[in-house]
């Protein structure tokens, strides 16, 4: 089965193209849609991310694809949570846009590690994610639980050296359980293993029945 992924950002659409790949499924991104005579001249649609949650998001970017593509596609987002902030300062699905201005990825890193050092150096966060995957209209699938989740990590103000496109608050990210930084575990397993090839793979299979 071939399915659109529903972003442009290239680390997120190979992560998701190794973990789906081992089910049989071939993933392509909204980049790719140019290299397609079909697709071509289609102007995609201009979204705004407007739910109160990672699936409510989800939801609104696969079914606007689809809509405009008529195509089998499937969306995610994630929202990122601090135990030590209140909840009217999370950032919740604005993860990439603070007051109102949507931050590059050295922009993140400084951003998320100055407010870690007011925190006295670090934060216990979670990632909450969700997907939405439409086939036509009438059948659409979604999901946002525990097994979306990864392990609580820390999130400190001193930022690794190796800053990865795309996932730029993994320099700022360590496993608590290591002690390790994200960008130092092996296949960064602290998000492909637990959140992705657990969890997203899982909801393929039961979804898709494979």
């Amino acid at each position: 089965m071939k399915l659109l992924y529903g972003t442009t950002n290239l680390a997120k659409l190979e992560s998701m193209k190794r973990v789906t790949k081992i089910l049989g499924l071939e993933i392509f991104g909204l980049n790719e849609l140019k290299e397609m005579p079909e697709f071509a001249n289609v102007e995609l649609p201009e979204i705004d991310e407007t739910g109160s949650n990672p699936l409510e998001n989800a939801t609104l970017k696969a079914k606007a694809y689809f809509n405009t593509l008529k195509i089998p596609v499937f969306s995610c987002d994630s929202g990122l949570y601090f135990d030590e902030v209140d909840e009217k300062n999370q950032p919740g699905t604005h993860v990439r846009r603070v007051n109102g201005k949507e931050l590059s990825d050295l922009q993140m890193i400084e951003h998320y590690g100055n407010l870690a050092k007011s925190y006295g150096g670090r934060l216990t966060a979670k990632y909450k994610n969700a997907i939405c995957l439409v086939l036509d209209e009438k059948t659409v699938f979604s999901r946002m639980d525990s097994s979306l989740e990864i392990e609580p990590f820390y999130l400190v103000s001193k930022p690794h050296p190796k800053i990865v496109p795309g996932f730029p608050l993994d320099a700022l990210s360590i496993q608590i359980e290591s002690g390790k930084y994200f960008q130092d575990l092996e296949h960064n397993l602290a998000v492909d293993k637990n959140a992705v090839e657990n969890g997203f793979a899982k909801f393929f299979r039961d979804v898709l029945k494979i």
